[in-house]
């Protein structure tokens, strides 16, 4: 089913996935320390649009390839899925700006570090998925589902903890809003997950 060089949709997944490492570490390494919210909000912008390129990439080809390494439809919610990964994290930087939101908090600084463990867990499987390794990238879709569930735990702790120490409810809408944000971002992370198990199961 597939061929021997890598197509144009691996090779433009492989770059989806790269983008989205690098994005994630940048907002992680950020976070903690906004001193320029401007810049930090037009750089994961800069992030955002390169990932947007790639989408326009693969939907281009897709348009003009008449036979495809994997299913079609497999290809465009794998494109979809790995998108909005990028969409959650460049929304999350717009927010701080919006809000203006200088303040380290340890609940984004952990949820931070959730997101950098599953875009590395997604890039090692799309990887794979490019050198044909289709069930060794199982092992990283379940670390993702993991790596999710810790999210979930971290939403209703945060949450909690909200809702006990701040008092002011305009800092309250706006520290909630962050943390359903970082928690649906990890979601999209694991639908990224799902994606690949569905292809692993079509293809192997």
């Amino acid at each position: 089913m597939f061929n021997r060089k890598k197509s144009i949709f691996f090779q433009t997944f492989e770059e989806m996935a790269d983008t989205i490492v690098e994005a994630v570490e940048y907002f992680h390494k950020h976070v903690a320390q906004l001193t320029d919210l401007t810049s930090f909000a037009r750089d994961m912008k800069e992030f955002e649009s390169k990932c947007d390129r790639h989408v326009h990439t693969i939907l281009t080809e897709l348009n003009k390839t008449f036979i495809t390494p994997i299913d079609r439809d497999d290809i465009l919610k794998l494109t979809g899925s790995l998108d909005d990964v990028l969409d959650g994290i460049e929304a999350l930087a717009s927010r701080f700006e919006m809000y203006q939101i200088r303040e380290h908090d340890k609940y984004v600084s952990v949820f931070a570090e959730i997101l950098v463990k599953c875009s590395h867990e997604i890039r090692k499987a799309v990887h794979l998925l490019s050198h044909k390794k289709l069930l060794a990238m199982r092992q990283h879709a379940i670390a993702i589902n993991e790596l999710e569930n810790e999210a979930d735990d971290l939403m209703r702790e945060c949450i909690k903890s909200l809702f006990s120490s701040v008092t002011d409810p305009i800092e309250l809408m706006k520290r909630k809003e962050i943390y359903e944000r970082l928690e649906s971002t990890t979601d999209y992370c694991e639908d990224v997950a799902n994606t690949l198990e569905t292809i692993i199961m079509r293809n192997s």
